[in-house]
């Protein structure tokens, strides 16, 4: 029987005393795309800070494909195949496109311990970069500064970054916040795109925008599951209708 891509088991976290993220379990399919709702103040975020080891766990299991990786730091759980963009932009506003992908390779990289190596001569990082950039249809703004260039192009540019380490469970943090419709679209369009051995696993709050890219949907409130479904359940479930749709 083939494990889960992730598996969680009684996630606990406070903040003085307030819980976060309580008592939260849940199991999401190898290919699966899985979409993570709630109002403000469910513990989305916090939960993927626990998955990936930027947040400390007060108790549960976290496994990736079976492996239990509570108590791995971040870079080693990225090693394992985890992989995440950010809610806030995270990106060097200074330097190309390009370079920002490149530097999120170096980090799985061997060289990265080479401090007298000069980056530029990474063929073979700059030739992946302009790979995935291609893949996100950035390829020929590959040398324009992060700067110059628009929101939604930053938010490709992120999961570029995400994809460029090739991972096998990908999290993705409101990845349609503040986009234009015409922005939505074309990030839409790119994560329907995301080969199907990647799981993804992603939070929105624009749910009618996200709904068609998931299978299964995770209804959290107060740091607790309180909906879990196809889409078609999840809608039509009451408690999402009064925590999420105000209803």
């Amino acid at each position: 029987m083939t494990a889960p891509a992730l598996q969680i088991d009684g996630l606990r976290k406070a903040f003085g005393g307030l819980p976060a993220t309580d008592d939260v379990s849940l199991a999401v399919a190898p290919g699966e795309r899985r979409l993570i709702i709630g109002p403000n103040g469910a513990g989305k975020t916090t939960l993927f800070n626990l998955i990936t080891g930027d947040l400390r766990p007060d108790a549960g299991a976290i496994r990736l494909f079976g492996e239990e990786v509570s108590r791995l730091k971040p870079h080693q759980r990225a090693h394992r195949g985890l992989a995440r963009t950010y809610q806030i932009i995270t990106l060097f506003p200074r330097d190309s496109l390009e370079h920002n992908v490149v530097l999120s390779l170096l980090g799985l990289s061997k060289s990265r311990w080479d401090a007298f190596h000069p980056i530029a001569r990474e063929t073979a990082l700059h030739g992946e970069a302009r790979r995935v950039l291609g893949f996100v249809g950035l390829e020929e703004r590959a040398a324009r500064a992060i700067g110059e260039v628009s929101y939604g192009e930053k938010r490709r540019v992120e999961i570029a970054m995400a994809l460029a380490q090739r991972p096998k469970l990908l999290l993705l943090d409101e990845p349609l916040a503040g986009l234009s419709r015409e922005e939505r679209s074309a990030v839409k369009a790119l994560v329907a795109g995301i080969p199907r051995d990647v799981t993804v696993i992603m939070i929105e709050h624009d749910m009618d925008t996200a709904l068609d890219l998931a299978e299964r949907v995770t209804v959290l409130h107060y740091g607790k599951v309180i909906v879990e479904g196809t889409r078609a359940e999840v809608v039509a479930d009451p408690k999402t209708r009064e925590v999420y749709l105000g209803n």
